[in-house]
């Protein structure tokens, strides 16, 4: 992965929200290049979403209709549980 594509990820992290800001910065940091293409181009897709869909979904007040967004909402609460 280079380092121009996790920077841009990073990036794109920033959003309005603080909360939103530091788990998805965190997640970032620490996971992103474990990620497989699948799981990365996921990620990509979450992050169009809106910023009160991700911090409903990433606070468990909603869940993604869709399994692949909601798998890895998942998988971002419990990292960000268990930093």
């Amino acid at each position: 992965m280079s380092p121009e594509f996790k920077a841009k990820m990073r990036w794109r992290c920033r959003r309005g929200m603080l909360e939103l800001d530091l788990i998805l910065g965190r997640f970032v940091d620490k996971y992103l290049e474990s990620m497989g293409k699948k799981q990365l181009k996921t990620f990509e897709h979450l992050l169009h979403c809106t910023d009160p869909e991700l911090y409903a979904w990433l606070m468990g007040h909603a869940q993604p209709v869709d399994k692949e967004l909601y798998a890895l909402v998942e998988y971002i609460r419990i990292c960000d549980q268990n930093r």
